[in-house]
């Protein structure tokens, strides 16, 4: 106990390793945004042991370690000092990045989702990181100015109900769904769904380069910017929104219009599970058991936003699938930043790009720690996963937009 009084008394910051000798990665980044809801500004160590966490000392913010069983050291000031030197030398590839306010969070799904419907609201949730729900009411009211970053759940923005159709369509919760999202399309004065998500699908797009921060997973990624580019043309078939498809949609489409993807061919066959080529699900041929994909390294110090958003205790993540897995390099635009692929198989599966005066991030699959998620699925149990390298990446999008402003440019 003395001991304990004594360090207290002399230490004058919380250490939060971020390497091997965590043992609650994604419980760490819960005890950092809750010292910016506090107004302690957070040193992010990038680069140095995994990407660690230097937080000037307090109590509480101890307690809290404690309590979530985060793994901390209390330092002196001479030890800060001598990390912070180690740091700034213009031969190691680290810096440190101040973190000074706890982002809004919001995350677009429908409101009777469950918290692990989706990997991001699941670990925001472990992390104990709070966030709102918004659906297309609150987007098409301007309610995203309120928010400093968004997710989006997965979601189709074509209006295909997710290529559900030939599995599903009989089954009760898609006819449930359809039917709620044909009503809520027409009380917000909508003819069809494909319509209502291309309108929320623009407001996202303003959101961003007005200056917003969006991360998406999954389906999300290329169905919203599939909806963009199809913005004007009907490529729905009648199952989907009543009427047949407009002839010739496919060289109908505006490429110049999307965040990421280009020159991508749709999938016109209704009955298939896919949007486009876009994804790679169906080329791929990897065994699940070698199926890894590797963070690409960027500079700390000239490249601190892809840094920030790779930082990691291991280059090597394991692979996961997902309606979207990975994206096709090809059809990715050139000024987008590749922030890890699976070099062998030619997919991206983690990217990074600026739209306007904000910023996105696509993430293929849908969950980090179940490699074939299907409709049904028990939920994924993160207290089994609380290290996951998977996890930690969408965690590090939610921190990024509490970078110093410095930190913020490409």
């Amino acid at each position: 106990m003395l001991l304990m009084v004594w360090q207290n008394s002399f230490a004058k910051f919380i250490f939060i390793p971020m390497d091997e000798n965590q043992h609650n990665h994604l419980k760490s980044y819960g005890i950092v945004y809750k010292a910016l809801q506090q107004h302690i500004k957070v040193k992010w160590l990038l680069n140095y042991r995994g990407g660690s966490f230097l937080i000037p000392f307090d109590e509480q913010i101890k307690e809290e370690c404690q309590i979530r069983a985060v793994d901390f050291e209390l330092i002196m000031e001479d030890q800060a000092v001598q990390i912070l030197k180690d740091i700034s030398s213009p031969s190691k590839n680290m810096e440190a990045v101040i973190l000074e306010k706890a982002p809004k969070i919001a995350v677009y799904s429908p409101k009777d989702n469950a918290p692990w419907d989706d990997a991001v609201t699941l670990v925001l949730s472990y992390a104990e990181i709070p966030y709102d729900i918004v659906y297309d009411e609150e987007v098409l009211s301007d309610k995203l100015l309120k928010y400093d970053w968004l997710h989006l759940h997965h979601e189709d923005f074509t209006g295909q109900y997710g290529r559900f159709y030939a599995a599903f369509h009989t089954a009760p919760w898609y006819i449930k769904r359809k039917k709620e999202l044909e009503e809520l399309a027409h009380r917000l004065g909508y003819n069809k769904v494909s319509q209502l998500k291309l309108a929320v699908a623009k407001k996202i797009r303003d959101y961003v380069i007005g200056g917003g921060f969006m991360f998406a997973m999954c389906s999300a990624t290329d169905s919203f910017d599939i909806a963009l580019a199809a913005d004007g043309v009907d490529i729905c078939e009648p199952m989907f929104d009543g009427d047949p498809s407009e002839p010739g949609y496919q060289s109908k489409l505006d490429y110049s219009k999307t965040f990421a993807f280009t020159d991508f061919i749709l999938e016109s066959n209704p009955m298939v599970y896919e949007f486009s080529n876009i994804d790679t699900t169906t080329k791929r041929k990897i065994p699940k058991e070698t199926d890894y994909f590797e963070l690409n390294e960027f500079s700390a110090k000239w490249d601190p936003v892809p840094t920030m958003l790779t930082q990691d205790h291991t280059i090597m993540i394991k692979g996961f699938m997902g309606q979207t897995t990975a994206f096709d390099r090809q059809l990715i635009k050139p000024n987008i930043i590749i922030l890890a692929e699976n070099k062998i198989n030619g997919e991206a599966r983690y990217i990074h790009g600026v739209k306007g005066k904000g910023m996105f991030t696509f993430y293929g699959g849908h969950d980090p720690e179940d490699y074939s998620h299907r409709v049904g699925d028990p939920k994924t149990e993160l207290d089994l996963h609380p290290t996951s390298p998977g996890y930690r990446l969408i965690l590090n999008n939610v921190l990024f937009p509490a970078a110093k402003k410095k930190h913020k440019k490409t």
